[in-house]
């Protein structure tokens, strides 16, 4: 059975590689035969240290770790992992296109490094687009220094053709999530952003909105960590996939974003968030998901309550809506209520509780529970 698997999964993988120069890949990109999804460079910026170090390396003629590309059907290549390496030399030569602006974004000017303090405020060449720092300050690194980096060699592993847009997307998450640079929602993100943008941006816009932040009760920390967006991505996920128990909660929300964000339909996430979540403000505010315990809303809103009451309103949105605007707020703020007595309810936050297990639970008794 296991060697079977790893036949069939071999069979989805085809890979080379190359060793290429930076001028190399420069040029490629120049050309427009090396794609960085613009809206990568919006997620994810290296600081200047991390920047200079980069550069400090190259000079230095220490190897850089291999970038991965995936080779499209028009032969060109799509950046799956190494967008901050890339991204840096290209920024430092002033190339590195600026997708919201239009344009390039200013060239960068390095800090001094611990082997190179010379560094600072090193620049490719004189601009006066570097706004932080005159003309009069810069210090253009010699040509000889320039040929160097150009010169720099760096492995490139190529994803290529049969292999599915799903490899792409394992690729980039197991790549990237050793990192420090983004945490398991910013790579989810960049997964859903490499299927389907509109899709994304209808989640992001829905996950924005203050009703749905108000609902979930995330606190400043939490938003820069894109956990709202989390968890708009887990609620559409509980609502249109059913789950098994068999994959790790983690994989089962990875893939089955990426399931809808392939399906596509952008409007319909964004409307069913809106839906369900305007019902619950206007029940109970930011207190819909809390614990009801003698009489008050107390703690902290947890999964449980977002799978089991968020995720049930949703499954039956169709059919409490149908009740009419004033007798579906007074169902829904009964049940509610009513939702946490229910003796099923401990088993759904015990203590040591798999998130597999959970969310058994919690999922079918809301459906059950919030059905007119």
């Amino acid at each position: 059975m296991l060697a079977q698997e790893i036949e069939v999964a071999q069979r989805l993988v085809r890979t080379d590689a190359y060793q290429m120069s930076i001028g190399e890949i420069v040029t490629m990109y120049n050309e427009g035969d090396l794609i960085i999804d613009p809206e990568f460079q919006r997620l994810f910026r290296w600081d200047i240290g991390q920047k200079s170090k980069l550069i400090e390396s190259l000079l230095l003629g220490i190897p850089l770790p291999s970038i991965f590309v995936f080779e499209k059907e028009d032969g060109k290549w799509e950046l799956v992992d190494g967008l901050q390496r890339v991204s840096t030399i290209l920024e430092f030569m002033g190339t590195l296109r600026n997708p919201s602006e239009g344009g390039h974004y200013s060239p960068s000017t390095l800090e001094a490094t611990k082997y190179l303090p010379s560094l600072y405020n090193a620049v490719w060449e004189n601009s006066d687009r570097i706004v932080d720092v005159s003309i009069k300050e810069q210090r253009p690194i010699e040509k000889t220094q320039q040929l160097a980096i150009r010169r720099s060699r760096l492995g490139v592993e190529i994803l290529k053709r049969p292999s599915d847009d799903q490899t792409k997307y394992d690729l980039f998450q197991r790549l990237n999530a050793g990192g420090t640079q983004a945490n398991a929602q910013e790579l989810r993100n960049c997964i859903v952003l490499m299927i389907n943008g509109a899709y994304f941006r209808a989640v992001k816009a829905a996950a924005d909105q203050t009703t749905f932040r108000s609902v979930i009760s995330v606190g400043e920390e939490q938003l820069e960590k894109q956990r709202h967006i989390e968890l708009a991505m887990r609620f559409l996920v509980h609502v249109k996939l059913p789950y098994d128990g068999r994959l790790d909660v983690e994989e089962f929300i990875d893939e089955g974003i990426v399931n809808l964000a392939t399906i596509g339909d952008d409007a319909g996430a964004l409307n069913l968030i809106n839906r369900t979540f305007q019902l619950l403000s206007d029940v109970a505010g930011s207190n819909a998901l809390r614990r009801f315990s003698n009489g008050q809303y107390v703690g902290k809103v947890v999964l449980a309550g977002l799978e089991g009451i968020a995720v049930g309103v949703a499954k039956n949105i169709e059919a409490i809506e149908a009740l009419g605007s004033a007798q579906a707020r007074s169902f829904i703020k009964e049940k509610i209520e009513t939702f946490w007595a229910q003796p099923e309810v401990p088993h759904f936050t015990s203590l040591g509780l798999r998130g597999t297990v959970r969310i058994q639970r919690t999922v079918p008794f809301g459906e059950n529970w919030f059905r007119p």
